[in-house]
């Protein structure tokens, strides 16, 4: 990739960080300072080429953004990560508490991408067949038919997913990752784009099991969705308040953007923007240093290094650019990272948080010039 040069007085995105920050004396501080990496809703790297393929896909993700925000109030880093997600093939696991309009969002993408889509409330009882199906006998036919289970959608909304045992999980496994179910030695594969928007309540609920690590490498992000500013919150009792149907207005307010085609159409894009070798091993060292860091117990997994690199090539196509810098990393690093690490016991005794930790590490590898 060639280098750009940077213009008389232009501040340059390779400014080394190295230095690791010292611990505030106010932890609430750190958290703050951790969290500024990735909530920004606006990708703010480099500036954008004025025409091109990419140009396309920053005026198309604009266009979403502005229709998403008729219906749906907030929540920046949510809509910004679930787009990242959908573009980049991946998955989003949410932690927030209930009432902060998850399922008002995934109707209202639902709608604006033209997409299908499905919602399973997770419940102790719940069993794998409930979510991908299963045979049953037609007693016309009499014969065994597959009756797909709510899986078969393309924007699917697993609502309270840590609420289900393990072997429930189990069965999104091969979902999330293959985009098909197996069921009586029988393929059926899922219409693209398909994407998984989870929601767990925080671990210290009531009736709640922590994920296995291998489900929840699967997700692409976590992203934790925490309760409105009070403007937002104010003008969400105004405009919800009144007693009109949502599917109304979801069809009388929301213009449809895109469809499921153009959608994988941007995702092939996506994927051409180009990666220079030094971004590369930039992304490898930060997730190599995970398994290295004190405080953690397990590292990230090379998973994780293709998140990244797969999130800031869409990041860079969202800012209508076909190459991506150190920037569009660091922006995406912690939804990317944060649910890839855990800490070891003494860091949980001591209260360490895995956003200021891993912030602190970003910050103590050196950032190429690019």
């Amino acid at each position: 990739m060639s280098e750009r040069p940077i213009e008389p007085g232009e501040p340059s995105s390779a400014q080394n960080p190295v230095s690791p920050p010292a611990r505030p004396d106010n932890p609430q501080a750190a958290t703050n300072d951790a969290a500024a990496i990735p909530k920004s809703a606006t990708p703010t790297s480099a500036s954008a080429p004025a025409d091109g393929p990419m140009s396309a896909i920053k005026s198309l993700y604009d266009r979403l953004t502005e229709e998403i925000g008729k219906i749906y109030v907030g929540q920046d880093e949510l809509v910004l990560g679930t787009l990242v997600a959908l573009f980049s093939s991946g998955h989003v696991l949410i932690e927030s508490v209930p009432g902060l309009g998850k399922t008002l969002f995934v109707r209202t993408l639902g709608r604006v991408l033209g997409c299908q889509f499905g919602r399973i409330q997770f419940t102790a009882d719940l069993m794998p067949s409930d979510i991908t199906g299963a045979p049953m006998f037609n007693m016309q036919k009499s014969e065994f038919e597959f009756r797909p289970g709510p899986v078969f959608t393309q924007l699917l909304l697993a609502d309270e997913i840590n609420r289900s045992p393990a072997k429930t999980h189990a069965a999104l496994l091969e979902i999330m990752q293959e985009y098909h179910v197996t069921v009586e030695r029988t393929t059926h594969r899922l219409e693209r784009p398909f994407l998984v928007m989870a929601t767990q309540n925080p671990i210290e609920s009531e009736g709640t099991y922590n994920l296995p690590e291998a489900q929840l490498d699967r997700f692409m992000f976590k992203v934790i969705a925490d309760y409105p500013e009070a403007d937002e919150e104010a003008r969400v009792l105004r405009e919800h308040s009144v007693q009109t149907d949502l599917d109304t207005r979801l069809e009388s307010e929301l213009n449809i953007i895109t469809s499921p085609e153009k959608i994988m159409q941007a995702t092939e894009l996506c994927g051409q923007v180009r990666v220079d070798d030094r971004l590369f091993d930039y992304v490898n060292t930060i997730v190599r240093r995970t398994r290295q860091w004190p405080q953690f117990h397990l590292g990230a997994s090379p998973r994780a290094g293709l998140a990244l690199i797969r999130a800031a090539r869409t990041l860079a196509a969202f800012n209508g650019r076909d190459y991506a810098v150190p920037d569009d990393v660091v922006q995406i690093a912690l939804p990317a990272l944060r649910h890839r690490v855990i800490l070891t016991a003494e860091a949980e005794v001591e209260g360490h948080q895995v956003d200021v930790l891993l912030t602190e590490l970003i910050r103590t590898i050196e950032v190429p010039r690019m």
